[in-house]
């Protein structure tokens, strides 16, 4: 989970937490944060699929991003480190 602190830290440049690549970011580093976990704990199964719901809310996010502003998406995957 993340902290208060380092969701403002990740946020500093965006105004709302509920827009659409407010919440790609901090899904992102959620995501982040899940694979080192699982990395360590292979056979924690319930939060494998936590992650692949994660994954799939994300990629679901960014379809709409890209559909709706292109340069908005490029900035957006530069930002998060994502190879598209």
């Amino acid at each position: 989970m993340l902290t208060k602190k380092e969701k403002e830290e990740l946020l500093k440049d965006t105004d709302s937490t509920g827009s659409a690549s407010s919440q790609v970011i901090l899904l992102s580093e959620k995501i982040k944060k899940l694979f080192t976990h699982l990395k360590e704990n292979s056979k924690d199964i319930h939060s494998k699929r936590g992650l692949l719901r994660m994954v799939n809310k994300r990629k679901k996010l960014l379809n709409y991003i890209k559909e709706d502003d292109e340069k908005e998406y490029k900035e957006l995957i530069k930002k998060i480190g994502l190879k598209k």
